[in-house]
């Protein structure tokens, strides 16, 4: 089992950058596929990025490709999402997840693991 921390969450105007961390607990870390999935007021929750047990492959939703990158330090267990040019629409509550395979998926189901999101706000 794995408990999920985010921080690094903020206010910052439209073409700023963020980074958020999330810090796991466990020895395991690095036999966990980690993702960051956002979810807006009123919409359903989404995937942003996915990072497999190495950290050497990574998927992003086209909304963000481009513009945030996924990473991983297994030696400090910690995932990060470094997030720049945010526009107002990557406004949302951010959680950090975890599942227990070595591959990455999109479905928000096949990870068990989940923080209790921060909060990114990007103003106009």
């Amino acid at each position: 089992q794995v408990q999920l921390l985010e921080s690094g969450g903020g206010l910052v105007q439209a073409g700023g950058s963020l980074r958020l961390s999330c810090a796991a607990s466990g020895r395991t870390f690095s036999s966990y596929a980690m993702g960051w999935f956002r979810q807006a007021p009123g919409k359903e929750r989404e995937f942003v990025a996915g990072v497999n047990l190495s950290g050497g492959t990574t998927y992003y939703a086209d909304s963000v490709k481009g513009r945030f990158t996924i990473s991983r330090d297994n030696a400090k267990n910690t995932v990060y999402l470094q997030m720049n040019s945010l526009k107002p629409e990557d406004t949302a509550v951010y959680y950090c997840a975890a599942r227990d395979r070595s591959g990455i998926t999109f479905s928000q189901y096949q990870y068990a693991y989940w923080g209790q999101g921060t909060q990114v706000t990007v103003s106009s």
